[in-house]
């Protein structure tokens, strides 16, 4: 089966090449094996259980957390000549008994189901008839209570198990941190599962962080200087959601505003305008998102601050699913977060709201830092960043100057150990900054703190100012921070011996901000597929007739890369259309005649451009190897490695499995960036039983080769033996697949 995921994946989905993890997720679903799987958005994980589905006998289930999800997954299918249906609350009466009916009669491939529906009785006997052979959970950090989005149906999921014995399950999601990943293999009894963990870098995405100074105001310039780009603008409450809307249509903006409080008919209205491009902004609070497949996304804005990285993360991640260039621009106000805070003064769970607590001071701690957006994201994720500059965010496009804080660090931490000296206890940050700007408060009269030596010697810094440093002296570790919700500050030793040895401390702080729609604030749009853009409006307007005659969003047609490539090569031939990334034989057939027909009169009104080759296509971060570089995670297990931690000990340290750290050392063994010996990893008597039972079953699938050999030999020790295999009969040159 395998052997036919390429020609499937050309014949219905129009693509030549599979993304980094595709394949190997695939093959080892086809194995019968459970797998976790975790992908960035924009990197194809819906593929890898519908090509698959096409590849096997039988129907693959996949859970859905949305309605809108499913549809314009099933839309998008049908599209590219996939059998495939979704049953919802949205489909009754004679429709769904015509789409069970063809269940029954193995019609479709995939179908398509929320939670609550697949775990009624009556559902899971029809799925027991239905010749289930593969469960896909999408968003699986749903399952998860330490996950930023836990919806408790998932938890259900697991009893599948009983009544679909023997069905492997794949579990997918774009963020998931190890808490989250051992979660959801518990939750789902995942059995002995596969991980495959993808970098978590967005190299598409830029990332801008800038001062919140009239939010509205700044979000319209942005919008502004994008007039035919379409994004998200994400704020907190609802009513910001419809104040915000009503401001960009009175400036001309087609905008609407999505939160839980409209109407249901209102919401999805609102949604579907968007998706079909008749509206080109969305303002949403958190609720919007997850269930939207738009890949030409190219901006989203935070105009109010995330509570976690995690949802930050995830929300940012809607831009750009196309690969092709999109800008991620955060709005910081220090009061976003004190009004986070105060939310959860009404929280019973302590230790709820500490988790809360800190999660939301993470969030801030990343929108003041000066390190590169990209790496502190990262390693938020366990991952590093190879390199000095992303060359894609704020802090790498206009770096922070440096300046000499030793005297201000000095009177800070003072006059924070004075304080602790005095009363025996210590106090917040915002209490240290009013002692040092010599404020008449009723807790510095109490507790005797204008009496201090450092009462009011700062008095001539803002306090905004003083806050600011503090909160960076916690990042650097100057002052340690309790992890209450309350959190007070004290000296760390480090503190200490800073200000007993009255050390210089250089700190670095932002340059001179720029408005939100100053093209110096934005980040580089390298990357993008460069075209004639006359003819890629016309294919667009074009692609925009096809699918409103068809009642579907434009993307499901055609997305931007496939329109880009179009109006790039200028293809005027059935067989030249065909090579378009994007177009299947369903394609072809269905929009075909209309597009070739769009180039021709565009071609026959003006002279054909000329682009340089290595502009055609996205620039992509670093790749598996199976793309010719290895991935950030793969580095940093060869950095542990050369360290000198064992691969047991870096399995623990990164929160991997033992077989995701063996597939690291198996590229880095192929490429030749590991210098290691077959006996480091196998011995002679396991490389004879390998050599035997490849004789009959080859070393290209190794579901077989492990079965042929009764599970003696474990899989991390047959991808091993394959690297070196492949590292003996390859020339230097060429980059091979572990």
């Amino acid at each position: 089966m395998p052997a036919t995921l390429a020609p499937l994946l050309k014949q219905y989905f129009g693509y030549d090449s599979f993304r980094p993890l595709q394949r190997e997720i695939m093959e080892q679903t086809l194995a019968g094996r459970d797998v976790l799987a975790i992908l960035p958005t924009g990197a194809g994980k819906s593929l890898c259980f519908q090509l698959p589905a096409l590849a096997r006998d039988g129907l693959t289930l996949v859970i859905s957390p949305l309605i809108a999800l499913m549809k314009d997954q099933v839309d998008s299918l049908t599209a590219s000549g996939v059998p495939a249906t979704v049953l919802n609350s949205s489909i009754q009466g004679a429709e769904a008994q015509r789409r069970r009916a063809g269940l029954a009669q193995g019609e479709y491939k995939l179908l398509y189901a929320a939670p609550e529906r697949v775990m009624t009785d009556g559902f899971i006997q029809d799925l027991q008839r239905w010749n289930v052979t593969l469960i896909a959970v999408d968003e699986a950090h749903c399952i998860s209570q330490w996950g930023h989005d836990f919806r408790p149906e998932y938890r259900q999921l697991a009893q599948l198990r009983e009544h679909l014995p023997g069905v492997p399950f794949l579990a997918l999601t774009a963020t998931a941190t190890a808490q989250v990943r051992g979660d959801i293999a518990q939750q789902l009894r995942l059995h002995q599962p596969e991980l495959f963990l993808a970098s978590f870098n967005r190299p598409n995405l830029g990332y801008t962080i800038l001062p919140k100074d009239k939010a509205a105001r700044q979000v319209f310039e942005f919008i502004r200087e994008r007039p035919n780009e379409s994004g998200i603008v994400y704020v907190q409450s609802r009513k910001s959601a419809e104040t915000l809307a009503a401001a960009l249509v009175a400036e001309g903006i087609q905008a609407v505003a999505y939160h839980a409080g409209l109407q249901p008919e209102q919401r999805a209205a609102n949604q579907d305008a968007f998706i079909r491009d008749e509206a080109r902004v969305v303002c949403a609070t958190i609720a919007f998102g997850m269930g939207i497949d738009k890949p030409d996304v190219r901006f989203v804005i935070h105009a109010d601050l995330p509570k976690n990285l995690e949802g930050y993360y995830q929300e940012t991640g809607r831009a750009g699913r196309d690969g092709l260039p999109a800008e991620c621009l955060l709005l910081y106000g220090r009061g976003d977060l004190v009004r986070n805070l105060k939310f959860l003064d009404d929280m019973t769970d302590a230790e709820a709201a500490g988790v809360a607590a800190r999660q939301m001071r993470q969030m801030a701690d990343f929108a003041e830092g000066s390190e590169c957006r990209r790496r502190a994201l990262l390693d938020y994720f366990g991952e590093s960043w190879p390199g000095d500059n992303c060359g894609g965010c704020d802090v790498c496009l206009h770096p922070h100057e440096t300046w000499d804080a030793t005297t201000e660090v000095q009177k800070l931490l003072s006059c924070v150990f004075r304080i602790k000296q005095m009363g025996g206890f210590s106090t917040g940050l915002n209490h240290s900054v009013e002692v040092l700007a010599g404020a008449n408060t009723e807790k510095i009269r109490n507790w005797g703190h204008d009496q201090l030596s450092t009462y009011g010697i700062g008095k001539d810094t803002p306090r905004e100012q003083w806050m600011t440093l503090g909160r960076q002296l916690i990042r650097l570790g100057y002052l340690s921070a309790s992890t209450d919700i309350y959190q007070t500050v004290s000296l760390s030793p480090m503190g200490r011996d800073a200000l007993t040895q009255r050390s210089q401390i250089v700190l670095t702080r932002a340059p001179h901000q720029v408005s939100a729609g100053s093209s110096s604030a934005k980040v580089s749009r390298a990357g993008n597929i460069a075209c004639d853009e006359g003819l890629f409006a016309e294919l667009r307007g074009l692609r925009k007739t096809l699918a409103d005659a068809r009642g579907v969003p434009p993307y499901v047609v055609f997305g931007d890369v496939s329109l880009r490539h179009m109006a790039r090569r200028y293809p005027v031939s059935e067989a030249a259309f065909l090579a378009i990334p994007g177009v299947g034989s369903q394609k072809l057939a269905d929009f075909g005649p209309a597009c070739l027909q769009a180039i021709s009169h565009w071609l026959s009104g003006h002279e054909p451009q000329s682009f340089p080759q290595d502009e055609a296509a996205p620039k992509a971060a670093p790749k598996m190897k199976s793309e010719g570089a290895l991935n950030a995670s793969v580095l940093e297990t060869l950095r542990l490695f050369r360290s000198g931690q064992t691969p047991q000990e870096i399995t623990t340290l990164r929160g991997l499995s033992p077989s995701t750290v063996a597939q690291h050392f198996a590229s880095a063994i192929v490429s030749g960036d590991l210098e290691a010996e077959p006996r480091d990893f196998y011995s002679f008597e396991d490389e004879q039983l390998i050599e035997q039972a490849a004789v009959e079953h080859g070393f290209d699938r190794l579901a077989p080769l492990h079965e042929a050999l009764g599970g003696r030999i474990p899989y991390d020790t047959l991808h091993f033996y394959r690297a070196f295999r492949q590292r003996a009969q390859t020339p230097p040159s060429q980059s091979p697949t572990p």
